[in-house]
């Protein structure tokens, strides 16, 4: 198996806690790639020997983003339901119904060629690991193919059958839980990962969440939840009941929500293009992460309320309209997005880890909150290779 000695590295992001508090960051570092993972960490000077060696010129290395929510298997857009919301209509979970229909025309070789395109974007801005949702097929062959789709590109997808009551069933919505539970779900399991479902006014009440979440539970499916995007609700208090690896979105959270994701360690996901997409309250990651509640940050790539691929403009956003330090940031757009995972081979830079990073064109992490919008990201590695 052969090995490649990092050098030039200014500012190495580690997120191992036995190199510092938070990031772990080490300063004129190295690091040695053995075949897919991180062989060993440290200073420059005490560097050993490896097969090869790069020298990345003086730049800062953090651990590649973890995407910990998109929603990418897709048809068309909603540019036009975008410039709308500029111009003064509000944001509604009804929007998604276009797109469910346009994917359902789409060919499988669309929607592949579709989240091709779109993962190779994220690549490009230094994201290694992405979860990916159905939820735009809504019918029993339509969410086992976006399924399907979506297996082709992660390890990380999520049945999303529960994310509206699709036009059919809008006089049954009972009818739609029973499908969602059932004959949906029966389809979709082999190709899923998660369970997830959107638990809000115009989507789905606690009652309907709690019997989508403990059916995908039965089948061997672990829990996350859509919860208080756009108002208070149950959402965060459903995910916390079942042991959900995480609560999504947050923007609206009450004391006894923010106690609850703290004292069951459900991970706050937040979303920040989202609100800026859609013109919305962020959340308050400063409250959360003072009430200890663990905080991943994620793009939620979609095409109608934040279509963003991009982490580090999360990472910029949550600084600059979130409360939270760059540092911070950074380590919830990685070992964060890890946690909401529940993955332990990505999201830091410690020996017997991925060798999943990003080479920033700037001398530390801090530049990428710093310089919002430009793209600093010159090199992405996954499992050890660049891409």
């Amino acid at each position: 198996m052969s090995s490649l000695l990092l050098t030039g590295i200014s500012s190495l992001v580690t997120n191992d806690p036995s190199h510092g508090p938070l990031l772990g960051e080490l300063h004129d570092a190295a690091l040695v790639i053995e075949g897919s993972t991180v062989a060993w960490v440290g200073q420059r000077t005490s560097a050993p020997a490896a097969d090869a060696s790069l020298d990345l010129g003086d730049r800062a290395v953090v651990p590649g983003f973890v995407d910990s929510h998109a929603h990418l298997v897709f048809a068309g857009d909603r540019a036009e339901e975008f410039a709308a919301r500029m111009t003064g209509t509000p944001y509604s979970a009804g929007g998604i119904r276009t797109t469910v229909a346009a994917t359902r025309e789409a060919a499988d070789e669309q929607l592949a060629a579709n989240v091709a395109r779109l993962v190779a974007e994220m690549r490009r801005q230094g994201t290694t690991t992405v979860e990916i949702k159905s939820g735009y097929g809504l019918t029993v062959a339509d969410e086992a193919r976006s399924l399907a789709v979506a297996a082709e590109f992660t390890d990380e997808t999520t049945y999303l059958g529960a994310h509206v009551v699709p036009a059919e069933f809008a006089d049954d919505p009972a009818g739609y839980v029973d499908l969602v539970t059932g004959p949906m779900l029966d389809a979709a399991a082999k190709h899923a990962k998660w369970v997830d479902v959107f638990v809000e006014r115009g989507a789905f009440d606690a009652d309907q969440a709690r019997a989508i979440l403990r059916a995908g539970q039965a089948r061997g499916l672990s829990a996350r939840v859509h919860a208080n995007q756009l108002g208070e609700g149950p959402g965060v208090q459903v995910a916390c009941e079942v042991g959900a690896a995480a609560a999504d979105h947050c923007t609206f959270v009450s004391d006894a929500d923010v106690d609850a994701l703290a004292s069951a360690g459900v991970v706050a996901g937040l979303l920040p293009a989202i609100e800026f997409s859609t013109r919305s309250p962020y959340p308050d990651a400063r409250r959360l992460l003072d009430a200890g509640v663990t905080v991943a940050l994620a793009t939620d790539c979609n095409p109608g309320s934040g279509y963003s691929s991009s982490m580090p403009f999360c990472i910029a956003l949550a600084v600059r309209e979130m409360r939270m330090s760059p540092a911070e940031a950074v380590w919830s757009a990685t070992a964060g997005g890890a946690a909401s995972l529940r993955r332990t081979d990505v999201g830091h830079l410690s020996v017997g880890a991925r060798a999943d990073l990003a080479v920033l064109d700037a001398p530390s992490y801090l530049h990428l909150a710093y310089r919002p919008g430009v793209p600093l990201v010159t090199q992405t590695f996954v499992g050890g290779r660049p891409v």
